[in-house]
Protein backbone atom coordinates (compact mmCIF):
# COMPACT_ATOMS: atom_id res chain seq x y z
CA UNK A 1 0.00 0.00 0.00
CA UNK A 2 3.04 2.41 0.07
CA UNK A 3 2.79 3.15 -3.32
CA UNK A 4 -1.24 4.23 -3.21
CA UNK A 5 0.02 6.11 -0.20
CA UNK A 6 2.87 8.01 -2.29
CA UNK A 7 0.69 8.37 -4.76
CA UNK A 8 -2.07 9.47 -2.35
CA UNK A 9 0.11 12.38 -0.94
CA UNK A 10 1.49 13.33 -4.39
CA UNK A 11 -1.68 13.71 -6.12
CA UNK A 12 -2.47 15.79 -2.30
CA UNK A 13 -0.46 18.29 -3.10
CA UNK A 14 -1.44 19.24 -6.42
CA UNK A 15 -2.92 22.30 -7.41
CA UNK A 16 -5.81 19.85 -8.97
CA UNK A 17 -6.60 18.46 -5.68
CA UNK A 18 -6.69 21.87 -4.08
CA UNK A 19 -8.93 23.50 -6.79
CA UNK A 20 -11.19 20.05 -6.11
CA UNK A 21 -11.29 20.10 -2.15
CA UNK A 22 -12.58 23.65 -1.85
CA UNK A 23 -10.29 25.90 -3.80
CA UNK A 24 -12.89 26.40 -5.89
CA UNK A 25 -16.00 25.76 -3.93
CA UNK A 26 -18.38 24.98 -7.51
CA UNK A 27 -15.89 22.29 -8.92
CA UNK A 28 -16.83 19.57 -6.56
CA UNK A 29 -21.05 20.09 -6.62
CA UNK A 30 -20.72 20.24 -10.44
CA UNK A 31 -18.67 17.31 -11.29
CA UNK A 32 -21.17 15.60 -8.82
CA UNK A 33 -23.61 16.92 -11.58
CA UNK A 34 -21.93 15.42 -14.26
CA UNK A 35 -21.23 12.12 -13.12
CA UNK A 36 -24.24 11.26 -11.91
CA UNK A 37 -25.48 12.33 -15.70
CA UNK A 38 -22.86 10.14 -16.86
CA UNK A 39 -24.17 7.47 -14.70
CA UNK A 40 -27.20 7.40 -15.71
CA UNK A 41 -25.89 7.67 -19.47
CA UNK A 42 -24.30 4.64 -18.98
CA UNK A 43 -26.54 3.00 -16.94
CA UNK A 44 -29.70 3.56 -18.40
CA UNK A 45 -28.26 2.13 -22.22
CA UNK A 46 -26.69 -0.46 -20.99
CA UNK A 47 -29.77 -1.68 -18.70
CA UNK A 48 -31.61 -1.03 -21.99
CA UNK A 49 -29.61 -3.59 -23.75
CA UNK A 50 -29.07 -5.85 -21.33
CA UNK A 51 -33.11 -6.08 -20.52
CA UNK A 52 -33.26 -6.70 -23.96
CA UNK A 53 -30.99 -9.75 -24.50
CA UNK A 54 -32.65 -11.19 -21.05
CA UNK A 55 -35.78 -11.28 -22.65
CA UNK A 56 -37.74 -8.03 -22.17
CA UNK A 57 -39.39 -5.60 -24.95
CA UNK A 58 -38.87 -8.23 -27.27
CA UNK A 59 -40.61 -6.02 -30.32
CA UNK A 60 -37.35 -4.06 -30.11
CA UNK A 61 -34.72 -5.31 -32.65
CA UNK A 62 -31.72 -5.63 -30.78
CA UNK A 63 -29.44 -4.01 -33.19
CA UNK A 64 -31.92 -0.65 -32.28
CA UNK A 65 -31.12 -0.98 -29.27
CA UNK A 66 -27.55 -1.04 -29.61
CA UNK A 67 -27.39 2.34 -31.17
CA UNK A 68 -27.58 3.43 -27.55
CA UNK A 69 -24.04 2.55 -26.62
CA UNK A 70 -22.06 5.25 -27.84
CA UNK A 71 -24.12 7.24 -25.21
CA UNK A 72 -22.69 4.31 -22.66
CA UNK A 73 -19.62 5.32 -23.75
CA UNK A 74 -19.97 8.70 -22.98
CA UNK A 75 -21.52 8.30 -20.12
CA UNK A 76 -18.20 6.01 -19.09
CA UNK A 77 -15.95 8.36 -20.05
CA UNK A 78 -17.80 11.28 -18.11
CA UNK A 79 -17.58 9.49 -15.20
CA UNK A 80 -13.82 8.56 -15.68
CA UNK A 81 -12.81 11.91 -15.87
CA UNK A 82 -15.14 13.31 -12.98
CA UNK A 83 -14.39 10.12 -10.86
CA UNK A 84 -10.57 10.71 -11.68
CA UNK A 85 -11.49 14.40 -9.97
CA UNK A 86 -13.05 12.85 -7.19
CA UNK A 87 -9.80 10.77 -6.22
CA UNK A 88 -7.52 13.95 -6.89
CA UNK A 89 -9.61 16.07 -5.06
CA UNK A 90 -9.32 13.86 -1.89
CA UNK A 91 -6.80 10.70 -2.84
CA UNK A 92 -6.93 10.08 1.08
CA UNK A 93 -10.74 9.26 1.32
CA UNK A 94 -10.30 6.93 -1.18
CA UNK A 95 -6.89 4.83 -0.90
CA UNK A 96 -8.12 3.10 2.01
CA UNK A 97 -12.18 2.71 1.79
CA UNK A 98 -13.48 -0.52 1.19
CA UNK A 99 -16.33 0.95 -0.99
CA UNK A 100 -14.14 2.89 -3.13
CA UNK A 101 -12.41 -0.43 -3.66
CA UNK A 102 -15.03 -2.62 -3.74
CA UNK A 103 -16.79 0.09 -6.54
CA UNK A 104 -13.33 -0.37 -8.54
CA UNK A 105 -13.39 -3.72 -8.64
CA UNK A 106 -16.79 -4.02 -9.92
CA UNK A 107 -15.91 -1.52 -12.58
CA UNK A 108 -12.79 -3.83 -13.71
CA UNK A 109 -14.98 -6.90 -13.84
CA UNK A 110 -17.88 -5.32 -15.81
CA UNK A 111 -15.13 -4.33 -18.36
CA UNK A 112 -13.97 -7.63 -18.26
CA UNK A 113 -17.90 -8.85 -18.96
CA UNK A 114 -17.65 -6.65 -22.04
CA UNK A 115 -14.36 -8.09 -23.06
CA UNK A 116 -16.34 -11.58 -22.92
CA UNK A 117 -19.36 -10.01 -24.67
CA UNK A 118 -17.61 -9.16 -27.67
CA UNK A 119 -14.36 -11.90 -27.66
CA UNK A 120 -16.76 -14.89 -27.73
CA UNK A 121 -18.75 -13.22 -30.52
CA UNK A 122 -22.11 -13.06 -28.62
CA UNK A 123 -22.04 -9.55 -29.97
CA UNK A 124 -22.01 -10.88 -33.35
CA UNK A 125 -25.27 -13.17 -32.55
CA UNK A 126 -26.65 -10.65 -31.08
CA UNK A 127 -26.77 -8.12 -33.82
CA UNK A 128 -28.78 -10.78 -35.97
CA UNK A 129 -31.27 -10.99 -33.48
CA UNK A 130 -34.64 -9.52 -34.92
CA UNK A 131 -38.24 -8.68 -33.17
CA UNK A 132 -39.11 -11.61 -30.90
CA UNK A 133 -35.48 -12.87 -31.53
CA UNK A 134 -34.43 -14.59 -28.32
CA UNK A 135 -30.77 -14.04 -27.32
CA UNK A 136 -28.48 -17.46 -26.98
CA UNK A 137 -27.88 -18.38 -23.06
CA UNK A 138 -24.34 -16.74 -23.05
CA UNK A 139 -25.69 -13.14 -23.68
CA UNK A 140 -28.47 -13.84 -21.51
CA UNK A 141 -25.93 -14.97 -18.75
CA UNK A 142 -23.49 -11.79 -20.15
CA UNK A 143 -26.65 -9.36 -19.70
CA UNK A 144 -27.59 -10.38 -16.39
CA UNK A 145 -24.01 -10.11 -14.90
CA UNK A 146 -23.70 -6.62 -16.66
CA UNK A 147 -27.02 -5.63 -14.56
CA UNK A 148 -25.72 -6.88 -11.60
CA UNK A 149 -22.18 -5.60 -11.74
CA UNK A 150 -23.04 -1.95 -12.63
CA UNK A 151 -25.70 -2.25 -10.06
CA UNK A 152 -23.01 -2.52 -7.88
CA UNK A 153 -20.93 0.13 -9.06
CA UNK A 154 -23.72 2.11 -8.18
CA UNK A 155 -24.56 0.88 -4.78
CA UNK A 156 -20.63 1.05 -3.73
CA UNK A 157 -20.60 4.20 -4.90
CA UNK A 158 -23.20 5.56 -3.01
CA UNK A 159 -21.96 4.00 0.00
CA UNK A 160 -18.59 5.50 -0.35
CA UNK A 161 -19.55 8.41 2.23
CA UNK A 162 -21.05 5.47 4.87
CA UNK A 163 -18.72 2.49 4.79
CA UNK A 164 -14.98 2.83 5.74
CA UNK A 165 -13.37 5.90 6.09
CA UNK A 166 -16.63 8.32 5.80
CA UNK A 167 -16.02 11.66 3.94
Amino acid sequence: MTVLADLSAWLDATWLSWAMSGGYPWLWPACETLHFMGLALLVGSVGVLDLRMMGMARALPVASVQKLMPWAVAGFVVNLVTGALFFIGEPQQYVANIAFLMKILFIVLAGVNVGVFYLTGLHRRIERMGPDGEAPLGAKIVAATSLVLWIGVVYWGRMLPFIGNAF
